[in-house]
């Protein structure tokens, strides 16, 4: 399924800046590069982004330790399930109690 393949491009370029060491990547151009990630997959088509959404959580045990989580909670981390719920305040109410209960 090639939705599969495009969620393990897109958790290791994240891994990538999420974990490698600031002596090799400067962290202000991993944040960046992080933002624009960001900004390119909430602009995916809706049916495709829910796709990809749901595979992150198919491949995630592929990886170990502290990757493992990053890769499971890459749609937490850029707001893509409230990208999927745009227009639905219900569901984003949801959302937010969801996101207020995990940060606490």
């Amino acid at each position: 399924m090639i939705v599969l393949q495009i969620a393990r491009i897109i958790a290791n370029f994240s891994l990538f800046l999420d974990l490698t060491d600031d002596d090799l990547l400067d962290p202000d151009e991993a944040v960046q590069m992080m933002e624009l990630l960001g900004a390119d997959l909430q602009a995916l088509d809706k049916a495709f982004l829910r796709e990809l959404v749901d595979a992150f959580a198919v491949i995630a045990p592929e990886y170990t330790g502290e990757a493992q989580k990053l890769v499971r909670d890459i749609p937490y981390s850029f707001y893509l399930e409230e990208e999927l719920a745009a227009g639905d305040s219900v569901r984003l109410a949801e959302l937010e109690a969801l996101r207020d209960a995990r940060e606490d």
